[in-house]
């Protein structure tokens, strides 16, 4: 505790001497030129003795920055819960009323989020009480963006699932003609899927979550949301699955 109380008073001591002193105050007796060399004299010495102190007071400013973002991620979730959880037009798998929702941000051609694909699913399959919100969101170029409106535009063909997995599991880079082709294969009509596409309905929905991970400071895919929890990166079945736990408990 006395290092952590002299470490910051250290700091601000080397602060204030490279300030200019501030007028003195009818009631106070500024410090001398030899009182204010003196002092600034034995901080330096503690610290050159003891330079672990400044480790101390760097992970201490750390530690209540993590604090405030914590506190400051937890508010954006509460503020933005009805958007984030309940948007009518976002895609939902899993189970519709389930107790626990997840919130998925991810890519088409994030290598993680498709790594991420499989376990997410089957935890959601295996546990039969969650309800999986999938969020476009297109960070990786042209062509994700296409992949992203293409599968909003899937979804009024009763398809959204079904394309959507396949080009997750889709290897190699994606292109134009890869979507089209995974859409045949998902039995999509590639003309009303075209129509559907130039609606900017779709475009705007999309807007949305980009507007959403800033509110969050999401900035990468995969993304997820449980509970009070933002999780950034890619996780493993039993990390999701403690999450959903925590959840489910009210944490």
């Amino acid at each position: 505790m006395f290092r952590t109380a002299l470490a910051t008073l250290c700091g601000v001591l080397l602060l204030s001497s490279a300030l200019p002193t501030p007028p003195a105050r009818a009631h106070d007796g500024p410090l001398s030129v030899d009182r204010k060399a003196e002092i600034e004299a034995l901080v330096r010495d503690y610290i050159l003795q003891h330079p672990e102190i400044i480790l101390e007071s760097v992970a201490i400013m750390q530690a209540r920055e993590e604090a405030q973002k914590s506190a400051a991620a937890k508010q954006a979730l509460v503020d933005n819960r009805a958007p984030l959880e309940r948007d009518p037009a976002d895609p939902v798998l899993g189970n519709p009323d389930g107790d626990v929702t997840i919130v998925e941000f991810f890519d088409y051609q994030c290598g993680y989020c498709k790594t991420m694909m499989k376990p997410l699913l089957d935890l959601v399959q295996e546990d039969g009480n969650i309800r999986l919100i999938l969020k476009e969101f297109p960070i990786l170029g042209p062509e994700s963006e296409t992949a992203a409106v293409a599968s909003l535009a899937a979804q009024r063909q009763g398809k959204y699932e079904i394309f959507h997995t396949a080009l997750l599991g889709l290897r190699g880079r994606l292109s134009t003609e890869a979507i089209w082709q995974v859409a045949l294969e998902a039995g999509l009509d590639i003309e009303t899927l075209k129509k559907d596409m130039a609606d900017p309905v779709l475009q705007q929905h999309i807007r949305k979550s980009y507007q959403l991970a800033q509110a969050l400071e999401i900035q990468g895919t995969p993304a997820f949301t449980i509970g009070n929890q933002i999780i950034p990166g890619a996780v493993s079945k039993e990390q999701l699955a403690e999450l959903v736990a925590e959840a489910r408990a009210g944490g």
